[in-house]
């Protein structure tokens, strides 16, 4: 193939759909996406998509292409997360992903290491996804939960995730406080818009709450504490963070499951770099004061 940019065209309308989507993503124009895709077919003798009022739906040779499309784009991602991360210099960009729960303790150590390092640019990711080391898309990665398991992956205990049951005080005083599990019926509840989150606390909840009563739902965590504060109902908030600002009364006593370990994740290949090693050695440092 001799023209990296049709393949590369094609493959991101076979993953989005739509001419528009993979034109976005590749910040071209849609006519470039178009013509790229006819100059592809013509010069392949196939039809690779069938158009239709919905977008393109890939042929059987459309698929083929994506699949193998997609292996060399995953291979030039993870070379290029490896020469990122070389050399001795902390020049260019250090990328860390973590929970969006973390965010407030996280920003701030995260610019207070960028104005060590005048040329670092730093890119925080948060979100749900799980962003791919092996392929470059994160230096450092800390996630909840079990502990990861992909060989590749350098993986180091980060403390817990404590998490407890709060309600603001306007609530309590309009609703009262339960005593427990018990005494939830005719309570108002906060919790995550998707029904299978698989967190232990959220389980727990589903298991204690009655469905009907969860009056506010959120994929965003930070979303769900304001709910909280706001007096919309019960709802879980970070222990350190309830903390920290205050202003809200613990409902009951903490349960050993709603506690989450965390792990700070490098790959092996960017690992013992400079910038990642000095990094590191920041954040645990920032940490030790945080409560985790």
């Amino acid at each position: 193939m001799d023209n990296w940019d049709e393949l590369r065209t094609a493959y991101q309308v076979v993953r989005l759909g739509t001419v528009s989507g993979a034109a976005d993503v590749l910040g071209v124009h849609h006519a470039t996406v178009i013509r790229h895709i006819d100059a592809l077919e013509a010069r392949l003798g196939v039809k690779l998509f069938q158009r239709h009022a919905r977008g393109y739906t890939p042929t059987e040779a459309g698929e083929d292409l994506s699949r193998v499309a997609q292996a060399t784009e995953d291979q030039f991602n993870q070379l290029a997360g490896r020469l990122k991360g070389q050399g001795d210099s902390m020049t260019g960009e250090l990328v860390v992903t973590s929970l969006d729960l973390l965010a407030p303790l996280m920003v701030p150590a995260m610019a207070a290491f960028q104005c060590q390092h005048d040329d670092l640019t730093v890119r925080y990711l948060t979100g749900e996804r799980l962003f791919r080391l092996e392929y470059g898309e994160a230096h450092v990665a800390i996630r909840a939960g079990s502990a990861p398991e992909q060989p590749d992956n350098v993986v180091q205990s980060f403390g817990q995730q404590r998490m407890g049951l709060f309600a603001a005080p306007d609530y309590i005083d309009r609703f009262g406080q339960p005593t427990g599990p018990e005494a939830f019926a005719g309570h108002r509840f906060i919790g995550h818009d998707d029904a299978n989150f698989r967190a232990p606390y959220a389980r727990w909840m589903r298991a204690r709450a009655p469905e009907a009563r969860v009056v506010f739902r959120s994929t965003d965590f930070r979303a769900m504490e304001e709910a909280v504060r706001a007096g919309v109902g019960i709802g879980f908030v970070a222990s350190w963070d309830a903390e920290r600002r205050g202003g809200l009364v613990e409902v009951m006593p903490p349960e050993p499951d709603w506690t989450v370990p965390l792990w700070l994740i490098t790959h092996v290949d960017l690992h013992r770099t400079h910038k990642v090693q000095t990094f590191l050695r920041f954040l645990k440092d920032q940490a030790k004061g945080w409560g985790l």
